[in-house]
């Protein structure tokens, strides 16, 4: 399949990737080990927001650079903006309709070694 669309859990927002899927992604850093999502990489103008754009909450923590959006509704993450490849997203597959993850190899990234500063030095 060259192109996959997606929701968050209720639906409201909805999206695209135009093209394939060649492998997907874990990472431990704080925030990805508790939300627990498993991704790919797309190139920007690859990822389509089809419906409410109006329903996504931007998070930012550690540099602020990468940029992490989830569901003002249903509080799913969807997608972020890339920190060290910030003209790349990375998608939440789970959030993919009919996505065999089993089908795709997996790498694990090591995103606990960018970490700068702690989440709970951040929220005080």
């Amino acid at each position: 399949m060259t192109g996959w669309t997606g929701s968050c859990h209720c639906g409201a927002i909805e999206f695209a990737i135009d093209g394939p899927i060649d492998e997907l992604t874990t990472c431990d850093c704080t925030l990805c080990a508790m939300r627990g999502a498993l991704m790919t990489k797309v190139p920007e103008r690859a990822l389509r927001v089809l419906r409410g754009r109006d329903h996504l909450v931007l998070y930012q923590w550690n540099t602020r650079v990468a940029r992490h959006f989830f569901c003002a509704a249903c509080g799913v993450y969807v997608f972020h903006r890339k920190r060290a490849a910030p003209d790349h997203f990375g998608v939440n597959v789970r959030c993919l309709r009919d996505f065999d993850v089993a089908a795709y190899p997996m790498r694990a990234t090591d995103g606990a070694s960018m970490s700068v500063v702690g989440p709970r030095e951040e929220c005080a």
